[in-house]
């Protein structure tokens, strides 16, 4: 407990002091290298004691074909390539989605292309899918911990629509010996033409070619929050013709309502609090027309364990998130997970099964 609470202390105050003074994505690529000596078994023991600890409440899901030790993981975006997978499972998340990977390495979009809205507690983002490509990806997925891992799966820049599918076909072949599932990402708003994949003109045909190639791997498609309730109803229909495993509700915002901080006027994908509410009524819509034919995995503004709550109790089985742990550090997911466990205590459940779709 001393431990965690340094731990604690001192991120704060390097959040504060140090990474709050430089670049944004040079502060996460700080980061990320800090995370990758979870590679060295003696690094790994101690990051787990300090971050996670091994006496954490149970609140198991199963979901995917898969256990998991409680629901929230971490979303796609953090680790792209798949270089620090031993670290971040050792800081306790229940899931690690890698990626997103493309077929070929791509640089993604210009610097600066990654932005702190720290009065908001939000981030924004138009890294445009930069990807060491699925060769180096697979090459780093070698020796992966038993952790469950998702593969989000991309396509090139340079790729047309019409010639989309083959680009997310061919990762989805390349990993799927190894991944756990698999996360068609139509949705991100920073390649440019991406999300018009969201519509059926090319949906469709998308996903058959993905859930194909998938094989017996669970395959489940991302959406953007900005999809009106008519275009998600879409979604959920054809994840359904297909026989996907469930829906990932949401990726980032192109909304700036009710902002303050002065970066909110940078282009690109918004992520944080300020999406919470609006994944949290998507993912109630999405649970609300097809139940628990889909799994639902829930991302969008979750800082505490009652931003979980919430979401587990519109529908969603499995939780994401990426801004909550940028801006809470490597105690994260002990903190949101404890409180989700004296939630459940505190109204009487003994299952998490029984908080999911509770409040729909």
């Amino acid at each position: 407990m001393v431990l965690r609470g340094v731990t604690e202390a001192t991120y704060r105050r390097l959040y504060k002091h140090v990474f709050t003074r430089i670049d944004a994505e040079r502060a996460h690529e700080i980061g990320l290298l800090a995370l990758r000596l979870g590679g060295l078994p003696v690094f790994r023991r101690l990051l787990r004691a300090a971050a996670y600890g091994p006496d954490l409440p149970t609140v198991q899901v199963e979901a995917l074909g898969r256990r998991f030790a409680h629901p929230l993981g971490l979303a796609a975006g953090f680790d792209k390539d798949g270089v620090a997978l031993h670290g971040l499972a050792a800081l306790g998340f229940s899931h690690i989605e890698a990626g997103t990977v493309t077929p070929q390495p791509q640089p993604g979009n210009p610097a600066p292309r990654l932005f702190r809205l720290t009065h908001d507690r939000a981030l924004i983002n138009r890294l445009g899918f930069p990807s060491g490509g699925v060769e180096r990806f697979a090459a780093n997925f070698r020796g992966r911990p038993v952790t469950p891992i998702g593969v989000s799966v991309g396509k090139n820049k340079a790729t047309p629509l019409d010639d989309a599918a083959r680009d997310y076909v061919a990762v989805i072949r390349r990993l799927r010996p190894q991944a756990d599932y698999f996360a068609v990402n139509v949705s991100s708003p920073n390649t440019p033409e991406l999300r018009r994949l969201q519509t059926p003109e090319y949906l469709d045909d998308l996903l058959a070619a993905c859930a194909v190639a998938a094989q017996r791997t669970p395959l489940l498609v991302k959406i953007a929050p900005d999809l009106d309730w008519a275009e998600i109803d879409t979604v959920i229909g054809l994840a359904l013709k297909h026989r996907l495993a469930g829906i990932i509700a949401t990726n980032t915002t192109l909304r700036r309502d009710d902002l303050r901080d002065p970066s909110a006027g940078e282009v690109g994908g918004l992520s944080g609090l300020p999406l919470r509410d609006r994944a949290t009524d998507i993912i109630r819509h999405i649970y609300r027309s097809a139940g628990k034919q889909l799994v639902i995995i829930g991302v969008g503004g979750i800082f505490s364990g009652a931003d979980a709550w919430d979401k587990l109790c519109a529908g969603a089985t499995l939780l994401q998130a990426y801004t909550g742990f940028i801006y809470r550090g490597p105690t994260y997911v002990r903190r949101v997970v404890e409180d989700l466990a004296h939630l459940m205590r505190d109204e009487g459940v003994t299952s998490l099964q029984e908080v999911i779709g509770r409040g729909r």
